[in-house]
């Protein structure tokens, strides 16, 4: 049974004949006749019955024109969605943002996407970047922001690329350096984040490259929570530059990390050649170029955020 029958029997039946049901399909009278034929040799039943230039719709007529109008409507509506999910006036979209930084860097884009694309449901995972290319490669998510990936399996687009800052008790006795490299902290207890960061694996292989392991005390996913640590004396925490800035406070010194490649490289990354919806491609859209800096990247999202609320 295909739609073209089903269309050609309902309209016949609507117009009350062949030739009018022509004229409103735009086809030649033969050719709707036709398509009517096969749809009564494909259900094996009569559906029409003609007495000169009468149509009678027989019991299983009226069953199958109940069924045709229904099929049709449907049809039509998922048509309708079809156009309004590629015109993103709904759908879904499946992201993963970093448990660091995403205040900063991402309210004021995710307000910004809500504001163009009021209807699009948006599902958030947030954690770390483990955590999210896990979930980009099983399905769960469509995208993720996480550290800048060398396996082969993400396709990747770079959003920004931070340094990172120590944070020190004040009363450390390095705190009155404005910079300090990372061999210098060999003594001092380190606080780390959860298991699912990879900027954890990073920063604990810079630091055997050094000579050292760092002396553990305390793992955290939450900046403000090792921040708090850090002001309580329990350690020092490296932590993006964009993301340091907004935690100094009382008991807490900024300082900068000298000598190091260790980098805060954000991009957000998918499935190599997996197919991309038209609303994960708006926000891809919605990204500053990757050259902006996160300082100016995490103002402008600030401002927009701020906005919004306004």
């Amino acid at each position: 049974m295909e739609f073209k029958q089903l269309r050609s029997f309902a309209e016949v039946v609507r117009q009350g004949g062949f030739t009018q049901a022509a004229a409103v399909l735009h086809t030649s009278q033969s050719a709707v006749s036709k398509q009517v034929a096969q749809l009564e040799s494909r259900l094996g039943v009569r559906l029409l019955e003609r007495h000169g230039p009468h149509l009678r719709l027989t019991d299983a007529g009226e069953v199958v024109r109940r069924r045709a109008e229904d099929f049709l409507r449907l049809q039509q509506e998922l048509s309708r969605e079809l156009d309004d999910l590629n015109q993103l006036v709904r759908g879904e979209l499946r992201l993963g943002l970093p448990m660091l930084g995403s205040d900063a860097l991402f309210a004021g884009l995710f307000a910004e996407y809500r504001r163009r694309y009021p209807k699009i449901t948006i599902s958030l995972a947030e954690g770390g970047s483990k955590m999210v290319e896990r979930m980009v490669l099983n399905g769960e998510l469509e995208i993720g922001a996480a550290l800048q990936p060398s396996d082969p399996s993400f396709a990747y687009r770079p959003f920004c690329n931070e340094p990172l800052d120590i944070l020190l008790p004040a009363q450390h006795p390095l705190a009155g350096q404005q910079g300090l490299r990372l061999e210098q902290l060999a003594e001092t207890p380190f606080l780390l984040y959860q298991q699912s960061f990879t900027l954890n694996d990073r920063l604990l292989l810079a630091c055997q490259r050094l000579g050292f392991t760092p002396q553990e005390s305390g793992r955290s996913g939450q900046a403000d929570f090792l921040a708090a640590l850090v002001a309580a004396g329990q350690g020092v925490v490296l932590l993006p530059r964009v993301v340091a800035r907004s935690l100094e406070r009382p008991g807490v010194v900024r300082r900068t990390l000298l000598g190091s490649d260790l980098r805060w490289d954000i991009a957000f990354i998918w499935r190599h050649d997996a197919y991309l919806s038209r609303a994960a491609q708006a926000w891809l859209d919605l990204l500053a170029p990757a050259q902006d800096t996160a300082e100016n990247l995490g103002e402008a999202a600030s401002a927009r955020y701020n906005e919004q609320r306004e």
